[in-house]
């Protein structure tokens, strides 16, 4: 059963539920899409807000886009991940597991963010670089390359790793 229906809105579609589930109920509005495979009927996933997907991104599983965040290109955002207040995930990067991209934060390339991990404030991850466990990135720091950064470690300021 198909948990949403689209209305157009421009050049986009605006979300609008058609019935209830997790914390969206049954006739609520939610953020635009360029289309029906921007976000999947299964799952709790849902775009929230002004938050957009297009492209050929996808959104599923238990995932959260909110506020004015931008999903596009081929990015896959999925697990119970969440894109929040203004941040950019595009290209083929790949949001997943309980990890948050928020703030003015960007992720794109091939990279890869994961597991618990957080990346916020002015941060950039891209090319093909990795970010897992508890690991945060934040300030204007930037991630590229093969860098892989896991654990607890925490990368912030004007650093280039």
């Amino acid at each position: 059963m198909k948990k949403y229906e689209l209305i157009e809105e421009g050049n986009l579609f605006r979300l609008r539920a058609l019935k209830d589930f997790s914390d969206v109920r049954k006739g609520d509005l939610g953020g635009l899409v360029e289309g029906a495979h921007n976000l999947s009927h299964i799952g709790d996933c849902w775009i929230y807000n002004n938050a957009e997907v297009s492209g050929n991104a996808r959104v599923y599983d238990n995932a959260k886009i909110c506020d004015n965040a931008k999903i596009f290109e081929d990015a896959r955002v999925y697990n119970n991940a969440k894109i929040f207040e203004k941040a950019k995930v595009f290209g083929y990067a790949l949001i997943f597991g309980d990890a948050s991209v928020c703030e003015s934060a960007e992720v794109f390339g091939f990279a890869q963010v994961g597991e618990n991990a957080i990346i916020f404030g002015n941060a950039q991850v891209y090319e093909n670089a990795i970010i897992f466990g508890n690991a945060q990135v934040y300030e204007n720091a930037e991630v590229f390359g093969f860098a892989q950064v896991g654990e607890n470690a925490i990368i912030f300021g004007n650093a280039q790793v």
